[in-house]
């Protein structure tokens, strides 16, 4: 058998279950998973290795209509994933009635296999599962349809097979032992921000960026220094808490995954800054990371 490899783009609204999903399949928390949509705002590669074949999965934001020159860089990171891709995964909830005119519009043009994983499947009586996939199949657009779960692993494999089925014959692109293309501190970042997230309310999540302004990573410990951006001097209130409660507490939760991330003790030291609009400000972005 020859070998195989190609670019897996996973696409769907928020709170689909993207960033679940490949974390399923490549069994490591690469992409941060909380309750409140527009969670994942950068393209993360995941790469799973066998002797026949390699995956390449890139995790996209939820295809939204945009609000934000934020929102624009993250539908870039949609649409360039998809640009390159051997096989594209749509993500969707099994109650969803139909796609969304902003998912239908990349996928109207696709030269690549797409597959539909019908999540969260463990929710709705079978009966109603199989009307489902009928609704789908009728569609016409899918090379195959997977019913699945990717919370309790139901079917990841199936559709993982399913994956390889319509890959192309290719070498590796990536050394086996590879497991994603984003450097440490990126991790770093994610899981501050999925604390925020999980920890606060309202707008103050998404008006939150975070920054790794130092990264050392010694014999015994990393050591790192973190900014947190807000857009208001009320949010840097809130995000501080009284006495500097809410900051410490958010900070702890996030240096006990650092260090179960990292298999090292880590030291955490965190700031926090305002800058106005930042969301719009094309050099913020840019240093951020979304205008590249």
């Amino acid at each position: 058998m020859n070998h195989k490899a190609g670019f897996v783009s996973i696409i769907g609204r928020p709170n689909a279950g993207k960033s679940t999903l490949m974390n399923a399949i490549v069994g490591e928390k690469l992409s941060i998973i909380t309750p409140k949509a527009q969670t994942t705002r950068h393209r993360i590669m995941g790469i799973i290795n066998t002797d026949e074949y390699q995956l390449i999965f890139n995790d996209t934001p939820g295809i939204i209509d945009p609000k934000y020159g934020l929102h624009k860089s993250m539908m870039k990171f949609v649409d360039d994933s998809l640009e390159g891709c051997d096989v594209i995964i749509l993500i969707a909830e099994v109650g969803e009635k139909d796609i969304s005119e902003e998912v239908a519009m990349r996928l109207q043009n696709a030269k690549v296999p797409i597959i539909l994983a019908l999540n969260k499947v463990d929710l709705m009586p079978q009966e109603q599962i199989e009307e489902k996939i009928k609704f789908w199949t009728e569609k016409n657009i899918f090379a195959s349809i997977v019913p699945m779960s990717a919370l309790n692993k139901f079917n990841t494999q199936a559709l993982q097979d399913e994956i390889v089925a319509v890959l192309p014959e290719s070498p590796a692109f990536y050394p086996k032992d590879q497991l994603t293309d984003k450097p440490e501190k990126f991790f770093a970042s994610e899981i501050l921000r999925e604390k925020i997230f999980y920890r606060y309310k309202k707008e103050i999540p998404y008006s939150t960026e975070v920054s790794i302004e130092e990264f050392k990573d010694e014999e015994t410990i990393i050591r790192i220094r973190a900014i947190i951006m807000v857009e208001r001097e009320s949010q840097k209130g809130i995000m501080i808490g009284q006495k500097g409660s809410a900051l410490k507490n958010t900070g702890t939760a996030a240096r006990k995954e650092m260090e179960n991330f990292f298999k090292k003790k880590v030291f955490l030291e965190m700031f926090v800054k305002v800058k106005e609009r930042w969301r719009d400000d094309k050099r913020m972005l840019k240093d951020f990371g979304y205008n590249d």
